[in-house]
């Protein structure tokens, strides 16, 4: 299949599977670099943590491979104030401009509502994720764990006044990853590889 015939195709979008992983990383690094994006400080309040569960999302193209990706990951925006961190989100070259991008948005603001949570927050360019009600004004009292630009930290009300008020430093929660406990690793014969995830 040729690389327009595949351009034009819109994949459907589904939960991420744990086979989808390896794939997603390479997807992240062609949009970003490797070393850039595990260097933002969002990637602070990623690193060794779970996403939400029902909230990382996959979309194929027709030879099966992952061509978009997006999670969102448990956080607290300031002491005792449970939210989300979105990001991050990435559309393969050839199925960028066909609007997958702003349906995967779509997919993750309304499982979120559906499940119950109060706020999004992210990292990114404002003039993009104000169409989907993103604003700089709702993280004012808000910080980040590292160096990042106040104009492109937003946050989303799902809502009314989830984010009222909220001020601290934003912090991860969500589960631990699980490590291979040394024993396993010794059994492996020192082969296993530690993997960071985005």
């Amino acid at each position: 299949m040729s690389t327009t015939s595949l351009a034009r195709t819109t994949p459907a979008i589904s939960l991420e599977t744990a086979a989808d992983v390896a794939q997603r990383e390479a997807l992240l690094d062609l949009a970003f670099g490797r070393a850039a994006r595990l260097a933002k400080t969002s990637e602070r309040l990623r690193e060794g943590r779970k996403p939400a569960e029902g909230l990382a999302f996959a979309s194929h193209g027709p030879d099966g491979r992952v061509v978009a990706t997006l999670r969102l990951w448990h956080v607290t925006a300031g002491p005792g104030r449970p939210a989300l961190l979105l990001g991050p989100l990435a559309v393969h070259p050839w199925f960028r401009d066909r609007g997958l991008g702003g349906a995967l948005m779509n997919t993750a603001i309304c499982e979120a509502t559906r499940l119950g949570h109060g706020a999004i927050l992210l990292v990114g360019d404002a003039p993009y994720y104000a169409r989907f009600g993103f604003a700089p004004a709702l993280t004012e009292g808000l910080w980040l764990p590292g160096a990042f630009d106040r104009s492109r930290f937003l946050g989303l009300e799902l809502v009314p006044s989830a984010l009222a008020g909220a001020r601290g430093l934003v912090s991860p929660t969500g589960a631990p990853v699980e490590l291979p406990s040394l024993g396993e690793l010794v059994a492996q014969g020192g082969t296993g590889e530690l993997r960071r995830t985005a």
